[in-house]
């Protein structure tokens, strides 16, 4: 069954394929198979935020939704969403084929499993863009997935940012704005919270939380491979039977 969600439905143009562009050692941009849940009222700034993010982090991958909703003048199919009728839709549904999915002013919105089985053989993390109802669905289908929050500064900012993407008519806005209200109150429960204030301080973030990820998900296997490079050099009992000053075992 699909969730009931809000805000929803912000376009994300990612050049060469979804794939990230920009620089970095080859350990440290490399993808863990993470999973990174991105939540924000509509107008909070994460659709440019995440497309910075994605040309100077290496190993990062949009999770491209599904949505039943007619293109907007631009956009392409398989580039911004893929674009599918109710009915295909619907028996995707009924298949078990989303992790989650949402309806958002009269369109179903959903992502798809099959995004997943692509992380560890890529070496590649996936970005998800999803409303707070969708990030608690996926926790609970896989509660490896790191959630982050973005803010807007203020409520009035986020105001003059709809008006001024001009998508939708007065009654929209005052419906995302009220909907904001409930999904920042439910903030609490994600991992990381970041206020897109200033932009370039909100990438710099973003940036900081991946990579931080990234090291946290390699540690076992760096431990594990680098005991076994000094096993190798000095043998499996190197340092056993060593005490400190005050003869305690180390």
């Amino acid at each position: 069954m699909c969730l009931p969600a809000v805000g929803r439905g912000e376009e994300l143009h990612i050049s060469r394929g979804g794939e990230s562009v920009g620089s970095g050692s080859s350990s440290r941009s490399r993808g863990e198979g993470l999973i990174f849940v991105i939540s924000s009222p509509s107008g909070g700034g994460k659709t440019t935020l995440l497309r910075k993010v994605m040309e100077q982090v290496l190993g990062l991958r949009f999770s491209i939704s599904y949505t039943t909703r007619p293109p907007r003048c631009g956009e392409e199919d398989g580039k911004d969403y893929h674009f599918v009728s109710p009915l295909v839709f619907r028996k995707m549904v009924e298949r078990g084929e989303f992790l989650e999915c949402a309806e958002v002013l009269g369109n179903h919105y959903g992502t798809a499993l099959h995004n997943l089985d692509i992380l560890q053989a890529q070496n590649t993390d996936l970005l998800l863009d999803v409303d707070s109802q969708g990030a608690k669905h996926v926790m609970e289908r896989m509660n490896q997935a790191v959630l982050i929050f973005v803010l807007p500064p203020s409520p009035q900012v986020l105001r003059e940012r709809l008006l001024r993407r001009g998508l939708d008519s007065p009654e929209t806005i005052q419906f995302r704005l009220a909907s904001a209200m409930k999904e920042i109150s439910e903030a609490h429960g994600y991992h990381y919270t970041i206020v897109n204030d200033r932009m370039e301080e909100a990438v710099e973030e973003l940036k900081a939380i991946i990579l931080a990820e990234r090291c946290r998900k390699r540690r076992d296997s760096v431990l594990k491979q680098k005991i076994k490079e000094w096993e190798e050099v000095h043998g499996k009992n190197y340092g056993r039977g060593l005490s400190d000053k005050c003869g305690k075992p180390l």
